[in-house]
């Protein structure tokens, strides 16, 4: 079994590849969103917006609609009602997708026959893009000593960098990741930090959705607590805590949703 994270780092300021033009304002707006199964509202006139330029955490309890709402803003469901975009688009009328948006919903999702260089070769043919770029993205996970190994002996830990590469193919402009540091040793959640920063620095938005509250307090700008599928608070992450003087998120996050159990999904 290969253990997870046992690959050297690459520097977390090393990029992807070329960054995409400096952007500002807007990148992802959700507005007045709801999505009914029969009697049941996975979400209700939910709204938020992601800035360029920055991270932006996306928190709530279990069962608060987060995943749902990630799948809608990907064009994998259908709202009930409102709207979802990127860049002013949904997402099934951007021009060029994959330059657009990159996503990393499961880590798992790849064939275990596959090697790690393999999946992401097939992903980069389907996308238009050069196999080079996968050699480059190999490198920046810290998975290029494990490329030519099959991705189905791969740890949790390895198979989120995988799809973390997966997610970066086509230098995208926006990041949607769900539990991005599944896996992760604590040195590779610190690289993970390092480079969700990077990548916000060269004017990229990210949206995160984690369980690790720890961890998303030393990661974001912003901050977006959802409860019952409808917001709770949008704002500035340092701001929040400044209302909440000598507060945890942890503990910020528990009186905003009344959860005493924590977590999210």
């Amino acid at each position: 079994m290969i253990k997870a994270d046992s690959q050297e780092m690459p520097a977390p300021g090393r990029r992807a590849g070329t960054a995409p033009a400096r952007r500002s304002g807007t990148a992802i707006e959700v507005a007045g969103l709801s999505k009914h199964y029969g009697a049941t509202a996975a979400m209700e006139d939910l709204s938020f917006t992601v800035a360029y330029g920055r991270i932006t955490g996306f928190l709530g309890p279990n069962g608060a609609g987060k995943t749902t709402t990630l799948r809608a803003l990907l064009g994998l469901i259908s709202p009930t009602s409102g709207t979802v975009t990127i860049d002013g688009c949904p997402y099934a009328q951007l021009p060029d997708p994959v330059r657009a948006v990159g996503a990393l919903l499961d880590g798992g999702a790849m064939h275990p026959g596959r090697t790690g260089r393999g999946h992401l070769r097939v992903l980069a043919r389907a996308a238009g893009v050069p196999d080079r770029r996968a050699e480059t993205l190999l490198s920046l996970v810290g998975l290029q000593a494990a490329a030519g190994r099959r991705a189905g002996d791969y740890s949790l830990g390895m198979r989120q960098r995988l799809g973390l590469a997966a997610a970066l193919l086509g230098d995208p402009r926006v990041l949607v990741l769900d539990e991005p540091a599944n896996g992760l040793d604590p040195q590779g959640i610190r690289w993970l930090r390092d480079l969700l920063t990077s990548l916000a620095g060269e004017g990229r938005a990210i949206l995160v959705s984690s369980h690790a509250l720890a961890e998303i307090a030393q990661t974001v700008d912003d901050v977006v607590v959802i409860r019952g599928g409808r917001s709770v608070v949008q704002q500035p992450l340092e701001q929040l805590l400044a209302q909440h003087a000598g507060s945890s998120l942890e503990e910020v996050f528990l009186e905003l949703t009344g959860n005493p159990d924590g977590g999210s999904s």
